[in-house]
């Protein structure tokens, strides 16, 4: 890896035991996070009531010549009740999000808890576990573009209940909604949360309340718990009964978010927040819809805003759905920033910038490049698509094919990393494919009718982290054998070198045991060095802030050359200047803080057909390598007294 590639983070993070949690914020922080949780994790699963019965009920309505019977009301509502019971609380809150690198959730978070040797890349080559991890981490980028403009679009459309002639006014409200949503972003996540909190709080409440006051005029609708109603349907429509699956899953999208932000705000929060209000609230409002429809069979054209009185009260819902729904694309976005920052630990995609934005939780960041490119892609989505109907045909393939290949990693881990045996990790990861593959099935009948938006988006993610990593890979490969030791590269310094000169160099090294390749090129082209020469790597440990006397390490190597390693928390900025200086002064090296030069390796690709990577892949590389954060940014180094190595290769 090129010598001026600055650390992302822990690479290689330890691996956190099954009850492992995550401890970034003080008990007195618990019940804010948990309201801020509300606010951001549980925002697109809880919105689901606005359009998942109404969906289901028009599937339905498509395999019985128009009409939605009382059986088949309680099949849909059995339906809804065991997808969110066994989904979301059995599989992900019971188990999956018990599998955490750190507090970290998501796919890539499993990743990095299996065996190295199971993930690591070898002669460019990713191994099939990783490449897994990266499909689904690229399914879920596909997510977090469609839910952001389905919600909003879904939420604006409630102005056509109130006006119909407000129809063309959709879109454009929309688009100026997102905007100001992605707009937010820098304010950071618990910024998002504090405002957002209090809203899915009052939204909640407000649809679990309107949930019982239905329910109380037919309490027999809560019999369609029991799941011979779900077994009925299916017998009775057969593949009708099948594909309506692809129409529950939106009781349970957002699943995925809630494991993916965990790190936002830690397990406990999100299990409070779930349990003691999102769940309860989401399944009063389901069966209270259903009671609503079982009275009123024509209600089921828009059951959720029937729920009200036409008028004021349908204006009012109307303005609390749509902020609702502006929040539950939250969920999906800061999913995407820790996905991104993890695929960046693990050498997976390019070096983006990273602003860590709370103090008490690691997982708090914003990648402004990351947010800007799904703010592109949902206004487009909105723009292209116009309707949250026309939208739905391309919703669910990402969400479930990420919680299949989720299924398929969590037992890896429960077996390499966790130890446990077959016969107790296999029925359990059975269960769960149990449940994914029939969603995934039945989503796969969309493909043609806009599942193909998430797949094309998948795609061009999945190629960006596999030709970023096999890059990555490749080029350390071409150091190594260039550079095989420190005693080979020493050699070739005395070969090459004719002439000391004076002054004090710094070159910026990613390994502190090796000498860097660009400062034996720079000898080899110039045939001199400076007197004083200056080895800097750059770390980061997993805690927010590291003490002073345990940040600076400085010695002195048997050819003269100073080796300084900096360590920093996640949540520190790398103050590179500052820290030679006070290493320097302590150490009593020679260093002028405006003379200095730094020296940093750059790479230039051939592109022809010898490399391993072919010219296409290869040119596809050479750009998201121009296009990274450069790492005197990165490192805030003064630009005019930092010097660039090239160095020419064919990948």
């Amino acid at each position: 890896m090129s010598d001026s590639t600055p650390p992302a983070g822990s690479a290689n993070p330890p691996a956190a035991s099954p009850a492992h949690q995550h401890h970034g914020h003080s008990h007195g922080s618990f019940w804010p996070l948990t309201l801020g949780a509300l606010g951001v994790v549980f925002g697109d699963i809880g919105t689901s009531p606005l359009y998942t019965l109404k969906e289901c009920a028009l599937h339905a309505k498509l395999h019985t010549g128009g009409v939605l019977d009382r059986e088949d009301l309680f099949g849909i509502l059995s339906l809804i009740f065991w997808a969110m019971t066994l989904v979301i609380t059995f599989k992900y809150l019971v188990f999956v999000m018990r599998a955490d690198n750190n507090g970290e959730g998501g796919i890539f978070a499993l990743l990095a808890l299996v065996p190295k040797k199971m993930r690591s890349t070898e002669r460019g080559q990713v191994q099939r576990l990783a490449l897994l991890a990266i499909l689904g981490a690229s399914l879920l980028y596909g997510d977090g573009m469609i839910t952001p403009a389905i919600s909003v679009l879904g939420a604006v459309e409630g102005i056509v209940v109130i006006n119909p002639a407000l129809r063309s006014w959709v879109v454009p409200i929309a688009c100026v909604i997102l905007i100001g949503l992605f707009a937010l972003q820098s304010r950071g996540t618990a910024t998002v949360g504090k405002l957002f909190g209090p809203v899915m709080l009052l939204w909640f409440v407000t649809i679990g309340l309107l949930g019982i006051y239905h329910i109380s005029h037919d309490p027999h609708i809560l019999t369609a718990v029991f799941p011979m109603h779900a077994i009925n349907y299916f017998s009775h429509h057969g593949w009708g009964g099948f594909t309506i699956l692809a129409s529950v899953v939106l009781a349970v999208t957002g699943g995925e978010a809630l494991y993916a932000d965990m790190g936002h705000f830690g397990l406990k929060p999100i299990r409070a927040g779930w349990l003691g209000l999102a769940f309860p609230a989401l399944l009063l409002n389901y069966f209270g819809q259903g009671a609503l429809v079982d009275k009123n069979l024509a209600a089921a054209a828009n059951p959720f805003y029937s729920m009200v009185p036409a008028g004021g009260a349908t204006l009012a819902l109307v303005v609390l759905a749509s902020a609702a729904a502006v929040i539950a694309s939250q969920a999906l976005i800061s999913g995407a920033f820790s996905l991104t920052r993890q695929a960046m630990q693990l050498g997976f995609f390019p070096r983006v910038r990273v602003r860590h934005t709370a103090h008490n939780v690691e997982g708090q960041v914003y990648l402004p490049e990351i947010n800007m490119l799904l703010a592109v892609g949902c206004l487009l989505l909105v723009i292209g698509f116009r309707t949250s109907s026309n939208l739905a045909a391309a919703y669910g393939i990402a969400v479930t094919g990420d919680m299949v290949i989720t299924s398929l990693m969590f037992y890896v881990i429960t077996r390499e990393a966790w130890g446990w045996s077959i016969a107790k990790a296999l029925p359990i990861v059975a269960f769960f494919l149990l449940l994914d593959l029939p969603f995934l099935g039945a989503n796969l009948t969309k493909l043609f009718v806009g599942g193909y938006v998430p797949i094309l988006i998948a795609a061009l993610f999945l190629s960006v982290m596999v030709i970023w990593n096999r890059g990555r890979t490749l080029i350390g490969e071409r150091y190594a054998k260039r550079f095989p030791s420190p005693e080979w590269a020493k050699e070739e310094i005395d070969t090459h070198l004719a002439t000391r000169v004076p002054g004090t160099a710094v070159f910026m090294a990613s390994n502190d045991k090796t000498v860097p390749p660009i400062l034996v090129s720079y000898v080899s082209r110039s045939r001199s060095l400076h007197e004083t020469v200056i080895l800097v790597t750059v770390k980061f440990a997993n805690t927010p802030t590291l003490p002073a006397d345990n940040r600076l390490t400085v010695a002195k190597d048997s050819y003269g050359f100073w080796r300084v390693v900096m360590m920093y928390g996640f949540m520190e900025e790398p103050q590179v200047v500052s820290m030679l200086i006070q290493a320097c002064a302590a150490h009593q090296i020679p260093f002028d803080p405006e003379e200095v030069v730094y020296f940093l390796g750059r790479e230039s690709f051939v592109a022809s057909k010898r490399g391993h990577m072919g010219p296409v892949e290869e040119s596809v590389f050479a750009f998201l390598s121009r296009n990274t954060v450069s790492a005197d940014r990165f490192f805030d180094l003064p630009h005019r007294q930092v010097m660039e190595i090239g160095t020419q290769m064919d990948l």
